[in-house]
């Protein structure tokens, strides 16, 4: 298991660095430039700029001078805050994206799975319909479009819950709900059909001719088979709803990274934007290594090193 584990974090440090060697080339590549009302400014002034942010170095030596800088956790300064860290502008915008993020994830997860279960027992009954038109609507109708509904009804109409910006638990409600319709409809789908195809094996009927109950059956044989393609998708998808919803944060004037991200694109602050990139990545590489792991706790069958059984 150390083995692979310390293969696996050989594995994400190369990919890490062929990311930020991407995104760094790739913004060098944009259009446009960062300064801001570059019409206004002088040549004096302009030299000025590009010197105190090091662009006027050959892009070589910006690429090491980049890498340097990731080696010992400094992702830069960035152009639309003047002298401030970007490794502060993310600190500082993760926790409404994360709380969010996590919230959306957690009930969403949970319902679709109690949903998904009820849909396979009842299977054809009110439950299993009821499963179904979920995940159809949750997975074919955007989040924005929830969420204006959202706020009209529960905000404006009957004025349960604040329409917008982040000032506390009740300002995430809202969009919590708005986010958290995709992963439910996500888990109720699979875990209904892993749940079919699981309850219709053969161990499962050999249980029940053991004389297991119904209970054991289904949560101790079924769901625990049941769930390991549900980890595989939800992993990249708890990364993506907690590095930040780009929509979701504007609609409700969230200040989390999905706003900050939009931002910085829209005044090409680079350093920014690369940062943000390499966070997600960050995030992503590491979710996928923990959810290699939960295999072998979900089902012991599955061996990680060596192939082993």
């Amino acid at each position: 298991m150390a083995r692979y584990i310390l293969q696996r974090i050989v594995y994400m440090l190369i990919t890490l660095f062929l990311i930020a060697s991407l995104s760094f080339f790739l913004m060098k590549f944009l259009p446009g430039t960062p300064l801001s009302a570059e019409n206004k400014l002088s040549e004096e002034q302009k030299e000025i700029v590009l010197e105190k942010y090091g662009l006027n170095d050959p892009i070589p030596v910006q690429y090491i001078n980049y890498l340097g800088g990731l080696v010992q956790g400094d992702l830069g300064i960035s152009f639309q805050f003047d002298s401030t860290p970007v490794t502060h502008i993310l600190a500082g915008r993760i926790g409404p994206s994360a709380q969010l993020g996590g919230q959306a994830m957690l009930v969403g997860t949970i319902l679709g799975i109690l949903l998904g279960l009820l849909a396979a027992i009842r299977h054809g009954g009110f439950w299993d319909y009821t499963s179904t038109i979920t995940a159809v609507l949750g997975k074919s109708i955007p989040s924005f479009v929830f969420a204006g509904l959202l706020q009209w009804v529960l905000a404006v109409r009957f004025e349960l819950l604040p329409v917008g910006l982040w000032k506390g638990f009740e300002y995430s409600i809202l969009p919590t709900i708005a986010l958290m319709i995709f992963p439910l409809a996500t888990a109720a789908r699979f875990t209904r059909t892993e749940m079919l195809e699981v309850l219709g094996s053969d161990y499962i009927t050999t249980a029940r001719a053991k004389g297991v109950n119904e209970y054991g059956v289904v949560f101790k044989h079924g769901l625990r088979n049941a769930l390991i393609p549900l980890v595989t998708i939800l992993g990249p998808m708890a990364v993506s709803l907690m590095t930040g919803t780009l929509v979701i944060e504007k609609i409700f004037a969230i200040p989390g990274l999905g706003e900050q991200f939009v931002n910085s694109v829209m005044v090409l602050d680079y350093p920014t934007i690369m940062g943000t990139t390499l966070l997600f990545a960050v995030l992503f590489v590491g979710i996928i290594l923990v959810i290699d792991l939960l295999y072998g706790l979900i089902d012991p069958r599955i061996r990680l090193a060596g192939g082993e059984k």
